[in-house]
């Protein structure tokens, strides 16, 4: 009889996608069941392993919470009760508490329950999972389904992936080879004005590139503003999966530090990654990809986790200048004469580009 297994990931889209290859190690043995907030459903549905998804909006994860009412939890517990799950995974960040979700999980019969956590579980999970060192996200979440015993299947190299197949865009973006500039953030600190991406969106027009500007319907006004007479704006026109096919045909994503930079990882399309370290790149760039690390990841604001950027005048990203990410989408698109440097996570020496590798999390426990 097939294991039922439930992992969660609660957040965003770039979050949710960052745990795929957590959830295909489970579903090489089990069939999965992935509990999502509202923010990262669509990156749930987009998942493959994924069997069907609950959408549940957590009140201590997501940035506009709502009332947490019994009426909501004990409606979640009865989701999770007619999955009737053998076993669940947490996957949080390294600031989210998994034991608020642990003990609704326990609510609704769930027998076995594993998550990364440091503090003091009691009885509400059966896998205290501890990671070391500070692996990208997508091998913290990996390292829980091994520690739970779950494995990626022979020929799976636990890169970032998408379901498949992807919808036709070809009416949209013409032939392949463009470059995507995607401008928006859910986070403020992690983006800059529209203006600055219009300048980036100019440059690389002049330098002969044909820009394509995505973004979701409610950024319309800002994709229109970016594209300006330089770029098709394709702000509004495709869904999730759209987007991601929208982005596989591309030469290079230029992004922040945003779920679709995630999202053309997971097709295999290098990224300039325009990155403000309030987050520690290390952890968040772009995963198993050619990346190109623009901002300085020695700025003030590094670790802060801001949402508002915490110094005037954002210099960690205000100063790319459009000709540095010329250069940048030149160099990952082999057309450029001499190699980009590099910053490294700490804004130290120059670093090769970011691929699949790094420190592994310390394995612990299983299922028993």
């Amino acid at each position: 009889m097939t294991r039922r297994v439930l992992v969660a990931r609660l957040d965003n889209v770039g979050d949710v996608l960052l745990a795929g290859p957590c959830v295909r190690a489970v579903a090489a043995s089990a069939e999965v069941t992935m509990l999502a907030g509202p923010r990262g459903r669509a990156g749930a549905e987009l998942l493959p392993g994924v069997a069907d998804v609950i959408e549940w909006c957590a009140p201590w994860i997501d940035p506009e919470p709502p009332e947490l009412t019994a009426e909501d939890v004990e409606a979640l517990v009865k989701q999770v009760r007619d999955v009737a799950p053998d076993a669940a995974l947490i996957v949080t960040s390294f600031h989210q508490s998994p034991l608020p979700l642990a003990l609704v999980l326990r609510m609704a019969g769930v027998p076995w329950i594993g998550a990364i956590c440091e503090d003091y579980p009691g009885s509400l999970l059966d896998l205290r999972h501890r990671v070391d060192g500070d692996p990208p996200e997508a091998e913290r979440a990996l390292s829980l389904a091994e520690a739970a015993g779950f494995r990626l299947p022979p020929g799976d190299d636990g890169r970032l992936a998408v379901r498949r197949p992807l919808p036709d865009v070809t009416a949209l973006t013409g032939d392949p080879g463009y470059v995507v500039v995607h401008p928006a953030a859910s986070v403020p600190a992690r983006t800059v004005p529209a203006g600055r991406w219009a300048a980036h969106v100019r440059a690389l027009a002049e330098a002969g590139h044909r820009v394509l500007v995505t973004g979701s319907p409610a950024e319309r006004a800002l994709t229109a503003e970016v594209a300006g007479d330089a770029a098709t704006d394709l702000g509004g026109a495709t869904d999730l999966p759209g987007l991601a096919a929208v982005l596989e045909r591309a030469a290079v994503v230029v992004a922040p530090n945003t779920g679709p930079a995630h999202l053309a990882a997971a097709v295999d399309t290098p990224v300039v990654s325009l990155f403000a370290p309030v987050v520690p790149a290390a952890r968040w760039a772009p995963y198993g990809v050619p990346v190109a690390l623009l901002g300085d990841q020695s700025a003030p604001c590094r670790g802060t986790r801001a949402r508002e950027c915490p110094v005037p005048g954002h210099p960690c990203l205000e100063s790319i200048s459009p000709e540095r990410v010329v250069a940048a989408v030149a160099e990952l698109n082999h057309g450029a004469t001499a190699p980009l440097p590099r910053v490294n996570q700490r804004g130290a020496a120059p670093l090769p580009r970011f691929t699949t590798g790094g420190q592994r999390a310390r394995r612990t426990g299983g299922v028993s």
